[in-house]
């Protein structure tokens, strides 16, 4: 059984993202996280959330659910939920951070992060509507990234 459950719903719009990162940033801040942890959190959802506002909805306007869950031993689940058009972030290549900066290619990296700072990261649509499952396990340290 959950313990708690906290959801708001903003306009798809990059004016809604300082709101969007406050809300999560004072759900998490109040389950311990310390604070380059929150960093972390804040960091994947910015980057989710701005994909989102500048493309899940070409040409009109939409909105996207965001929703904090807490679970078992401090698990955290942040739920995005938008009716955009369909994206899958795991379906997206890691980018080759082996190359140098200049030899990459533009986009992914935010994407990458995430995959790599989050715990678990699930998709899937339901009712044309994108959800986006972000798992942390518990309030503990910051995660390590891939440097490989």
């Amino acid at each position: 059984m959950d313990d708690n459950v906290q959801s708001i719903v903003v306009l798809a719009h990059l004016s809604s993202l300082q709101k969007s990162v406050a809300f999560i940033s004072s759900f998490t801040r109040n389950m311990g996280f310390d604070s380059r942890r929150l960093s972390e959190i804040e960091l994947c959802v910015e980057e989710v959330l701005v994909n989102i506002f500048n493309y899940a909805y070409p040409g009109e306007s939409g909105e996207v659910k965001i929703s904090c869950r807490t679970g078992p031993e401090g698990t955290l689940t942040i739920e995005i939920v938008d009716s955009g058009i369909p994206f899958n972030i795991l379906s997206s290549d890691d980018p080759d951070i082996s190359l140098n900066i200049d030899e990459r290619h533009v986009g992914g990296l935010g994407i990458y992060f995430v995959k790599q700072l989050m715990d678990r990261v699930e998709y899937r649509r339901e009712n044309n509507k994108n959800i986006l499952s972000m798992i942390n396990k518990s309030t503990g340290v910051s995660r390590p990234v891939d440097k490989s």
